[in-house]
This record gives C-alpha cells, structure tokens and sequence, in this order.
C-alpha cells in the first residue's frame, strides 16, 4: 500500500506541533526518562523492527528508549527499566515469535500496562493468537496471572502487524511513527486537560 504525499507531510506537521517552543512544561518533558519505552525481545527484533524504530524515533529527537542504547554497565536492570517505564508517556510492544519466553519482556509489560501508559502493540512475524504466557521460569502464580493479564489487554488493542521477510519497511517506521506522534499528542493534551482541571478546582 502506497503512502499519500498528503499523509506523510500529516507526520511531520504532527511532529512539528508536538516539539513546541521550550516552556517550563516541555522542559520537564525533556527531563523524563523517555518518551517512547520499545518493549521487545532482543534475539528476534533488536537488530530489525526494535533497533530501526530506536534510530528513525531519535534521527526526529523523540526521545526513545531501547535497553541496548539507553543502558550501560553498572546500570540496575529492573531500575532503569522500571524508571524508564514510569516517565515514558507510550510504551511500543513489539511482538514476535519468541516474545513470550522471555520474562523480562512480560515483566515490561505487565509495568507498562499497571502505569496504565498508552500501548501501541506491533505483530512482527507472529499474530495475537498465537501469543500466549507458559511458565518457563517456574514464577509464582501470581506473576504468570500479571503477564496473562497484560498480554490479553496489548492483544485486544489496536496495533500494527508486519511482515519482516516481505514487508515494506520504509511504510512501515513512517506508519509506526505516525501512530506513535499521535499518542504522544493525545497524551499530552490529557495531561494538559488534567492540569487545567487542577486550577479550576
């Protein structure tokens, strides 16, 4: 499917007002930890879907974070992890084949979803049917329930699908970007409606 001249200019005017002049507002934006959490599984995405995604966010300064670029040695895992998750404002749950065997990709999750943060699910080489949790790591019932849950509600959400074998990739970051503009848009303007609520009261 061919993108519309129209529709990527639509990107960039999307981008333009989301990047507004520095107020005290946007500087605190600036200071999270990311605007954009990539939830994904390393030995399947990081090097295609995730990794591209990471760099063609960042080439338009918004602020992603992938573990791999935004981690060094030292760092505490679950701590950055878990702080990057709480200051992000959309989380981008790339799926594929191998997702769930990983723990740590369920526990990304399953924080996003509990902070409540918009999700945007993409389901690379792989359909929402066939993503399901089993207990690899012998984890108590009570996280195993806590993936169950978040995978169920990403899966029920509105997404993106692709192919990597036969895909477009160019459509693809452009269509990605644009869903992830207009979140980050959406969000913002909640926030602000919160806020001017807070005055009012």
């Amino acid at each position: 499917m061919q993108r519309s001249i129209s529709s990527t200019n639509n990107v960039y005017r999307n981008l333009l007002h989301y990047h507004k002049p520095p107020t005290s507002a946007t500087l605190t934006r600036q200071q999270t930890p990311c605007d954009v959490f990539i939830n994904h599984r390393g030995i399947d995405t990081k090097k295609n879907v995730a990794g591209l995604l990471y760099g063609h966010l960042m080439r338009l300064n918004l602020n992603p974070f992938l573990d791999s670029k935004n981690m060094k040695p030292g760092d505490k895992l679950f701590d950055k992890i878990n702080t990057a998750i709480g200051g992000c404002k959309v989380g981008v749950a790339v799926f594929s084949p191998r997702y769930c065997q990983s723990y740590f990709c369920l526990h990304e999750l399953a924080r996003i979803m509990e902070a409540k943060k918009r999700v945007i699910p993409v389901f690379c080489d792989v359909k929402p049917s066939e993503l399901f949790v089993k207990n690899h790591w012998r984890s108590p019932k009570h996280d195993i329930d806590r993936f169950q849950s978040a995978l169920d509600a990403a899966k029920y959400t509105v997404g993106l699908t692709f192919d990597s074998s036969r895909g477009d990739w160019p459509e693809f970051l452009m269509t990605a970007t644009e869903a992830i503009i207009e979140n980050l848009i959406e969000v913002e303007e909640e926030e602000e409606e919160e806020e001017e609520q807070k005055l009012i009261v």
